[in-house]
């Protein structure tokens, strides 16, 4: 069985003269007389004022003589079924329209307002924004490989030419060392490449690397693992280290 929603607004009477309150007195009576809504009251085609009553009647006639009088001509009405969220309803109208007429602003009776917390992740995704586009991770010096056990094969020469097999179309990479931003091409070849926007590029510029730590080395003057110093943007727009790439975690955004 279709459930009935339960209303909160049961009748309204909307664009009514002010004049009607004296003039047509006891037709307005049998509508509205001992009823309880919400009224509004407008200057011509704009909203003065907006108010809750139990009476809305003798509210609206009261008003032709205090404070308001003379600065209204036409008023609404909307009578609902009870006055549990009546006040709520005042106030939620006030705080959308702000009335010229209405000195305070609507309460709500147990609103969390989210502002605080909307403006707090606000800032933490700025600040990760700008993190993710600004502040690359420092590489720190990489430690001294044991050398290898007599009669093993050192697997160097394979992992400087693995970048190749990764590569599909030419793609950037970056890293910072010492306040300095290092940026450079990495080609379909896998062949690296300093780009001229990059720190010292005049030094960089003639000679390309076979491996990502070889071109991390040539830049910092140090011993760096390549793969985790150089960083590009992904796909998803998130600066992602190169090993990334070789782990099959992300691709790079052409």
């Amino acid at each position: 069985m279709k459930r009935r929603r339960t209303r909160l607004v049961i009748q309204h009477l909307e664009g009514i003269a002010g004049a009607a309150l004296d003039e047509y007195s006891e037709v307005l009576r049998e509508f509205i007389r001992g009823k309880n809504g919400v009224y509004a009251l407008y200057k011509k085609e704009r909203l003065y004022y907006v108010g809750l009553a139990r009476n809305l009647r003798s509210r609206l006639r009261h008003h032709l003589r205090d404070r308001h009088a003379g600065r209204w001509d036409r008023f609404s009405i909307y009578l609902t079924e009870g006055d549990e969220h009546l006040k709520e309803l005042e106030s939620l109208v006030l705080r959308i329209a702000e009335p010229r007429g209405n000195k305070v602003a609507g309460k709500f009776l147990d609103s969390e307002d989210l502002k605080r917390r909307f403006r707090r992740r606000l800032k933490e995704s700025w600040n990760r924004k700008v993190e993710e586009m600004t502040d690359w991770a420092e590489p720190e010096p990489q430690r001294k490989p044991k050398p290898p056990k007599r009669g093993a094969q050192s697997d160097s020469k394979s992992r400087d030419n693995a970048l190749a097999k990764y590569v599909t179309r030419r793609f950037h990479i970056r890293m910072k060392y010492k306040g300095k931003a290092f940026v450079a091409h990495v080609r379909r070849s896998g062949m690296i490449a300093f780009a001229r926007e990059s720190a010292d590029w005049l030094r960089l510029k003639n000679t390309q690397f076979a491996s990502p730590s070889a071109a991390a080395g040539a830049a910092t003057g140090g011993s760096f693992d390549g793969w985790h110093v150089w960083r590009f943007w992904s796909t998803k727009g998130e600066l992602v280290p190169l090993d990334a790439l070789r782990k099959g975690k992300a691709m790079p955004r052409f």
